[in-house]
């Protein structure tokens, strides 16, 4: 690929669709939401290992070439673009493989408080009331506020795999490539938090319209039978509320962001003491 990579990651929830939205309106950036190429990197990975009996034939090289295979092949509509910006949350568990592709990528943290993150999954589930979320796998999961935020907290889930990646890849020995990006910083002072983000990309400032964004993907949302998933506001703006949780439920996922204690960490952050305040 001739255009420079990087990847947005991080938690759901907490701004990466939003973030992909304004970083789309440069004219020398791509940016989406989740893509496919996280997983289509997976299963090569698989077909390549040692379950399959002739991997022996495939030398780290050839690897190596048949991964970078997938992002030149799946971004080749976007070859006039200088800057690549994929999204997805395994990133944060695979900074070895791209560190490995892509030396000189970065990768964009998107970050929020837990027990924020909960409510607002849960407020998306009660908003489409006549829907059975296809996040569940059963009435059992979906049957309570308790059962749902207990199954997407669990390690293989939406939240808790996403929560167990980023701890990773903030204590890692690539920590120095991440910038985590608060959800609430994003949405008070989008202006200031876009200009941070331009200066640990090493990009040329760009001046964005924070008032006129868009982006929509209701097909992907309605497969999902969760609409609104990756609705993204017009308007860049802070709107603070009061939680639906349960207080017991918020007090568990509240002190949650172990960024807010950077020991042991070289990542770069755009964040601030927890508010409460969603989107």
């Amino acid at each position: 690929m001739t255009a420079k990579i990087h990847f947005i990651s991080g938690l759901p929830r907490s701004g990466s669709t939003l973030l992909g939205a304004l970083l789309r309106q440069n004219p020398r950036f791509h940016a989406s939401m989740t893509s496919p190429v996280g997983s289509l990197v997976n299963r090569m990975l698989e077909a390549m290992s040692e379950e399959n009996e002739y991997s022996v034939f495939i030398t780290p090289e050839q690897k190596r070439a048949l991964t970078l295979t997938i992002f030149s092949t799946f971004y080749e509509p976007q070859a006039e673009k200088e800057v690549i910006f994929d999204t997805n949350r395994l990133w944060c568990s695979k900074l070895s493989l791209i560190r490995e592709l892509f030396p000189g990528s970065k990768v964009i943290c998107c970050v929020r408080n837990m027990a924020w993150i909960m409510d607002s999954i849960e407020r998306l589930i009660r908003k489409n009331a006549f829907d059975v979320s296809r996040m569940f796998n059963n009435p059992g999961e979906r049957s309570t506020v308790y059962t749902r935020t207990e199954t997407l907290s669990q390690g293989g889930r939406l939240v808790g795999f996403a929560y167990n990646a980023l701890k990773e890849a903030f204590y890692s020995e690539y920590s120095a490539s991440l910038l985590l990006v608060d959800y609430d910083l994003l949405t008070q002072a989008p202006d200031k938090t876009l200009s941070l983000i331009y200066q640990f990309l090493e990009e040329e400032p760009f001046e964005h319209d924070f008032a006129h964004v868009e982006y929509e993907a209701s097909e992907f949302d309605n497969r999902l039978n969760t609409k609104g998933l990756h609705q993204v506001r017009p308007k860049v703006e802070f709107q603070p509320r009061v939680t639906i949780l349960p207080p017991d439920l918020f007090a568990q996922y509240n002190g949650l962001s172990f960024w807010h204690n950077p020991s042991n960490s070289r990542a770069n952050m755009i964040v601030a003491q927890p508010i409460e305040a969603a989107s």
